[in-house]
């Protein structure tokens, strides 16, 4: 028995001392986005703010149209997303159920496309957008992102695993492809389906090189490339602060898409670990 509770205690304590280690950042950041630039000047370093304050965060605001950015973010992502929702859904559906002639090449020439470093497909894009006349534009940011290679494959492999009679079934009861992908198929891979949508919400959300490459105009600029302007204020450790707020106010999107889907998501990412 006291064998037994040792390796609880160690187990916990283990698992305590791996979650400090990437949850430390995020305390750091926020403990430094409330302290004073006097404060920060501190040597040795405080742990937490001895005064709170979120001058910062007004300062975030007050020297960069920081709000539009972030609404700029929340519609590249969210159209983003959306769309490769969409077409993951409906091409994994195609690549799974149906039998037509080319289609393991397709597939597989399909999955190929994930093996190309973002880097190699850079140039080659720039081009296609900048001869579509969608340069500086919200759609030239888009475009690239509207689908995707990953998430074709990820729903392909969980509906496969859809019973073909359930299919069958809703057919002879005289429903259409796309009423049986949204009522029969989509909720049977619901985790797969939430799981795709927060790795690609993260992603877009995150993405630094397409905008900064495509965009020219400040007001179009999403959250990562404005909090790039605010580094001007890290050569001071007193307006570190004001970098530690833009960035946490950066992170409340993903945390929130997270916090709102982790038990749907981490079903999603046990449910394929598990598959054969």
């Amino acid at each position: 028995m006291i064998t037994r509770r040792l390796q609880r205690v160690s187990l916990r304590v283990t698992l305590a001392m791996v979650l400090l280690v990437p949850a430390f950042p995020l305390f750091w950041m926020l403990s430094s986005s409330l302290k004073s630039p006097q404060e920060l000047m501190r040597t040795p370093p405080t742990w937490l703010p001895s005064e709170p304050t979120l001058d910062a965060y007004r300062t975030v605001f007050d020297v960069l149209p920081f709000g539009r950015a972030f609404a700029n973010s929340l519609l590249v992502s969210g159209v983003a997303t959306l769309s490769v929702l969409v077409t993951s859904i409906l091409a994994g559906y195609v690549f799974a159920k149906y039998r037509f002639r080319g289609r393991d090449a397709l597939f597989w020439a399909m999955v190929a496309t994930m093996f190309l470093p973002p880097i190699v497909t850079l140039v080659p894009l720039y081009w296609l957008v900048s001869q579509l006349g969608l340069s500086d534009s919200y759609l030239g940011v888009m475009l690239p992102w509207l689908a995707n290679g990953f998430g074709i494959f990820l729903m392909r492999q969980f509906i496969a695993d859809v019973p073909d009679d359930l299919i069958d079934a809703a057919r002879l009861d005289g429903a259409g492809e796309l009423r049986i992908v949204t009522r029969v198929v989509a909720p049977l891979v619901l985790p797969a389906i939430v799981t795709l949508g927060v790795f690609a919400f993260v992603f877009y959300w995150n993405n630094f090189i397409w905008p900064l490459s495509i965009l020219q105009s400040t007001e179009k600029f999403p959250v990562v490339l404005m909090l790039s302007q605010l580094l001007s204020y890290s050569t001071s450790v007193q307006y570190q602060n004001v970098v530690m707020a833009g960035a946490a106010i950066a992170s409340i999107p993903t945390i929130v898409v997270f916090l709102l889907t982790q038990r749907v998501f981490v079903a999603g990412i046990a449910r394929s670990g598990v598959k054969g």
